[in-house]
């Protein structure tokens, strides 16, 4: 779904004006995002968790050559799907 098709689907379930619903998404992003770069987890009831994740610096190969690579350390943003919305939709 793109976000105009979500928030048409939303405005109809709620029964609430789009303009609404499109100020609920986005501020719903900006606290998941902000939630994240302090506490380094957001969970969204229902659907899962957004979590930061520190990886480490690792030696790769470059599959073309065969050569040894330093791949360097960094940060990862992952979602976690909640046993609930698995259960949902499988």
């Amino acid at each position: 779904m793109t976000k105009s098709q979500t928030v048409e689907a939303l405005s109809a379930v709620i029964e609430v004006d789009k303009t609404t619903v499109n100020k609920m998404l986005s501020g719903l992003a900006a606290v998941a995002y902000e939630a994240v770069k302090v506490d380094g987890e957001f969970i969204i009831p229902y659907f899962g968790k957004l979590v930061r994740v520190d990886r480490k610096a690792r030696v790769g190969r470059n599959p073309a050559t065969g050569e040894s690579i330093k791949i360097p350390a960094k940060t990862v943003l992952k979602f976690r799907v909640s046993k609930t919305a698995k259960d949902g939709i499988l």
